[in-house]
C-alpha cells in the first residue's frame, strides 16, 4: 500500500510557490526524478551525458582520490521497504527523528495515469561541497584521501550553517552528540573496518544502490558512470557541487 502524500505539510518546503505550469513542465522532461520538493528546495535531474562531472577529463585531473567512492542508485528499483534507513540508522546509531538517507515519493506519468515512484537520496559526498566552505570551524571537510565529506563532531558548534548551505538536506543536528550529523558512506562503521560496502547498500534487496570505486575502470560505478548506453544524472547540477552520487533507470 502506498503511502499517501499530505500535501498540507509540504507548504513549509516551497510546494505553494511554485506555478502549476512548472510543475506540469517538470513531469514533461522525460526523467521520474523531476519536481521533488524537500527542505524549500526544488530538486531536478538533468538527462544529459555530457553534464555528468565523473564523465570528464577535468574531474581525473583534479579529483585523484584513491579510492575514490561513489554510488549509483538505480532510482526505478526502490521499493520503498526502507530496509536501507534502518541499517543505516543501526549501523550509525542515528536517533530517532535523524536521518542519514531518507526516501522520497511522488508521483509520475506513465501509459496509463500516474505511478508512484521512490527517490532514494543522502549525502552527495560532492567534490566541490559548499557545507566545508562555509563551516566556521572547519568541522566538516573532505578526505584528502577518498573524497567523503565527513564531521568532527568535536570541533562543531552547532551553528548549523553547513546545513543551510547544502543543496540536497543531507544534514541534521543530532541531539545527542550536540553537533550536525550526516551521512559519511559509513566509513568509521564499515569502511575502515574493512566492508566493502556501505549499510544502506548491503541491506538494499532490490539492488538500488550500488556503492564502489568511481576510480576502478573494473567497478561497477565506474562503468555505469562512463557507459553511454543508459541516461546517468545528478540531483542538483546548477547547484555546481559535483555530486558523487548518480542515479540512473535499469
Amino acid at each position: 500500500m502506498f503511502k499517501k502524500i499530505d500535501f498540507d505539510k509540504l507548504k513549509n518546503e516551497g510546494l505553494e510557490n511554485v506555478p502549476m505550469k512548472e510543475r506540469r513542465d517538470f513531469l514533461k522532461m522525460g526523467l521520474a526524478l523531476t519536481g521533488i520538493f524537500a527542505g524549500g528546495t526544488i530538486f531536478s535531474a538533468v538527462s544529459s551525458f555530457d553534464r555528468v562531472f565523473a564523465s570528464t577529463e577535468e574531474f581525473k585531473e583534479k579529483y585523484p582520490y584513491k579510492p575514490h567512492y561513489a554510488m549509483v542508485i538505480y532510482q526505478n528499483r526502490c521499493i520503498d521497504c526502507e530496509r536501507c534507513i534502518e541499517a543505516c540508522a543501526e549501523t550509525n546509531k542515528v536517533p530517532e527523528g535523524g536521518y542519514r538517507t531518507r526516501i522520497l515519493e511522488h508521483d509520475a506519468p506513465d501509459a496509463i495515469g500516474q505511478q508512484r515512484e521512490f527517490i532514494p537520496v543522502l549525502c552527495n559526498q560532492c567534490n566541490i561541497p559548499q557545507c566545508t566552505r562555509v563551516c566556521p570551524t572547519k568541522a566538516t571537510y573532505k578526505n584528502p584521501t577518498n573524497g567523503i565529506v565527513m564531521m568532527n563532531i568535536t570541533k562543531c558548534i552547532g551553528c548549523l550553517t553547513c546545513q543551510q548551505a547544502c543543496p540536497y538536506n543531507a544534514r541534521y543536528f543530532n541531539e545527542e552528540k550536540k553537533a550536525v550529523d550526516k551521512c559519511n558512506f559509513c566509513f568509521d562503521t564499515r569502511l575502515s573496518k574493512g566492508e566493502s560496502l556501505t549499510g544502506c547498500a548491503a541491506a538494499c534487496p532490490a539492488g538500488c544502490r550500488n556503492f564502489g570505486d568511481l576510480s576502478d575502470p573494473s567497478s561497477m560505478v565506474y562503468r555505469t558512470v562512463h557507459q553511454i548506453e543508459k541516461t546517468v544524472w545528478v540531483m542538483r547540477p546548477e547547484a555546481g557541487t559535483k555530486p558523487n552520487v548518480f542515479y540512473t533507470r535499469g
